[in-house]
């Protein structure tokens, strides 16, 4: 049965940093990313990295957040810096076996205080 599990998220003053995880289980997959949604928006897409490190960002977090996954422990990572109060948001882990998600976490809050 697979499983994500997203960690990580909190409470940050703005220009902090925060390093969200998320720990797959029951399978390999080939894409992985994260989404976030704000209270009344969308879902929206924040980043994404294949098996083989390719990386896609939102122009809204291009450099200030980064992607990584681990292979072996089967775990995703969004280190997150300069945040800004507009980055508030439930963040989801997401994950596929082609390039698009099939699974998705419950979620994790991430709020940016000003």
């Amino acid at each position: 049965q697979v499983s994500l599990v997203e960690s990580g998220g909190g409470l940050v003053q703005a220009g902090g940093s925060l390093r969200l995880s998320c720990a797959a289980s029951g399978s390999i997959f080939r894409f992985m990313g994260w989404y976030r949604q704000a209270p009344g928006k969308q879902r929206e897409l924040v980043a994404t990295i294949t098996s083989v490190g390719s990386t896609n960002y939102a122009d809204s977090v291009k450099g200030r957040f980064t992607i990584s996954r681990d292979n072996a422990k089967n775990t995703l990572y969004l280190q997150m810096n300069s945040l800004k109060p507009e980055d508030t948001a439930d963040y989801y882990c997401t994950a596929g076996y082609g390039l698009s998600p099939n699974y998705w976490g419950k979620g994790t809050l991430v709020t940016v205080s000003s």
